[in-house]
Formats: structure tokens, C-alpha cells, sequence
């Protein structure tokens, strides 16, 4: 059988003026053979000859042979532009002279033409090619990183209950967990981010912050700008509640706490009762 949305090589069995038939063995029947057209079939080509195609389905929905390659194979993960929005979903560019499908129930948000999106290439109900950004299971779990190696990937996805999940070189399955939250994460943001751990499974977990001897350092130049920028005091204490804290300064309140700690020790600041402010 031919695997449709990968490349294979495969012989020609037959030659037409419109192109020439391929199959597995070259006494292939006719129904185990696909068409080439004449425009891909490499100049000096002969029946016996092995090509290397990759096989979809045309407009006809009749599997056809190309010898161009697509930036994605079926279960493959990679970034691929919007080409155009209609009523059934979006097409996505793929190098390919028809663009594949990607259908709203695989989108995980609203795309707009000319977005560059993360997405993987799946053989839908219909046995089509076609797209989906819900790209969880196609992701890898064999990376060689190791815990407080940096790493760079793509959000492609927000849950409030887990966290940001991350695609590592868009190819590797990573999680920010909820608490490693900070700043604005948004869905399709590239980020770059610590191991913070390795499971049993392969899977990474990241944190976008830096071990904390590093962070407590940061987050008290990160305070005292913001003292700087209101006049010289903060309307908050480390006694505040921590999600006002959080919004506020973008971090939890024991960071908060250890960066404020970090200046009373230095004498940058005092304590009142409701503020902190600058020495």
C-alpha cells in the first residue's frame, strides 16, 4: 500500500504523454499504481527507474505523486504560514501547489491570514491530508537536554489548571508549570527557558525565571525600579496579598519577600506599616 503524506520512493511501471505511473514492483497492477505528472518526472527518466515522491491527494481527491518535497510530513511538527481564511477553515502553505487545510475544530485560536503558526500534519476521517495546531501527541520526547540547560520553543497552548505548554525547537514536548507563570506568556510567544526538570518520560519542564541566587539579584533591581518609577516608594508591603503582589510585580510573594529582603540588607529601602520605600 502507498503511504499517503510521506515520502517514499517508488519505480516507474508506466510512460504517458501526461506523465508516468508509478508502483512498488514494477509489475505493479493497475490499481496499486499512482500518477507522476508529466512536469515533476525528472528529464532522462525511464520505466525501471526509482524516484522519490511524496504522495497527496489532488483537488479531485485522487492520490497523486510530486517530486517536490513539503516543509511537513504526516506526524510532523514545524511552523507553516497562513495563506488564505474561508468559510471551512484556513489554508496553510506548506510548499506544495495546494495549500492544506487547516479546519476550525484544529485550531486552538482564531488565525489570521499571514500568521506563522505551529501546527502537524494528520490523515483526517476522509483520509485527507490536512492540519491541526492541537499538536500534544506529535511532539517528541527523546530530547538530550538536561536540567538548567537553556532552551528555546514555541507556547502553543495556556491552561489555567497546568500551565504554558511549550514545543522545544518546535519539536519537543515541554510544560511551564502554573506556579513558573510570570509576565506576559501568550499563546504562539517563542520563549526562552530553563530545564527545570526532566521526567521519566522525556518530557521537560521549564521555568522561564533564573535559579535563585541569580533571581533574588533581578528581582531586587526589577523593585527598585518600579520604587524609582513612582515617585520614590511602593504602596505595597511584602505583607500584601500574593495575587496582588503578583500582578503587580510579576512575581510570587516568597520572591518578592527574598528580593525585598535582599535590600533592607543593602539599605536601599525601609519598611513602613503600608509601603516600602526608597533610602
Amino acid at each position: 500500500m502507498f503511504e499517503l503524506g510521506k515520502v517514499q520512493s517508488l519505480i516507474i511501471v508506466k510512460e504517458l504523454d501526461f506523465g508516468v505511473y508509478l508502483g512498488k514492483e514494477l509489475n505493479a497492477s493497475i490499481d496499486d499504481r499512482v500518477l507522476l505528472p508529466k512536469k515533476q518526472v525528472p528529464q532522462g527518466s525511464k520505466i525501471g527507474d526509482k524516484i522519490e515522491v511524496f504522495l497527496y491527494k489532488d483537488s479531485k481527491d485522487r492520490m497523486i505523486a510530486t517530486t517536490n518535497r513539503p516543509r511537513l510530513c504526516v506526524g510532523e511538527v514545524g511552523k507553516l504560514k497562513v495563506s488564505q481564511v474561508t468559510n471551512i477553515g484556513a489554508f496553510l502553505s506548506w510548499g506544495l501547489e495546494k495549500d492544506v487545510l487547516l479546519p476550525y475544530k484544529e485550531q486552538t485560536y482564531k488565525v489570521k491570514e499571514g500568521d506563522e503558526i505551529l501546527a502537524a500534519i494528520y490523515i483526517d476521517k476522509s483520509s485527507r491530508l490536512a492540519a491541526t495546531m492541537k499538536i500534544y501527541h506529535y511532539l517528541r520526547c527523546d530530547s538530550d537536554y538536561k536540567k538548567d540547560d537553556i532552551v528555546c520553543g514555541t507556547v502553543y497552548e495556556i491552561r489555567q489548571e497546568f500551565g504554558a505548554f511549550v514545543a522545544v525547537d518546535d519539536c519537543f514536548t515541554a510544560l511551564i508549570p502554573r506556579n513558573e507563570l510570570f509576565g506576559e506568556i501568550r499563546v504562539g510567544d517563542t520563549v526562552t527557558a530553563r530545564v527545570s526538570g526532566v521526567k521519566d518520560d522525556g518530557k521537560l519542564d521549564l521555568s522561564v525565571r533564573e535559579k535563585a541566587y541569580i533571581q533574588i539579584g533581578k528581582d531586587a533591581e526589577k523593585i527598585m525600579k518600579l520604587i524609582e518609577d513612582n515617585g520614590g516608594m511602593l504602596p505595597f508591603t511584602d505583607k500584601a496579598d500574593p495575587e496582588h503582589i503578583r500582578q503587580e510585580t510579576g512575581m510570587s510573594k516568597n520572591e518578592f519577600k527574598r528580593a525585598v529582603g535582599n535590600l533592607l540588607k543593602s539599605k536601599k529601602i525601609t519598611i513602613e506599616a503600608t509601603a516600602i520605600y526608597r533610602k
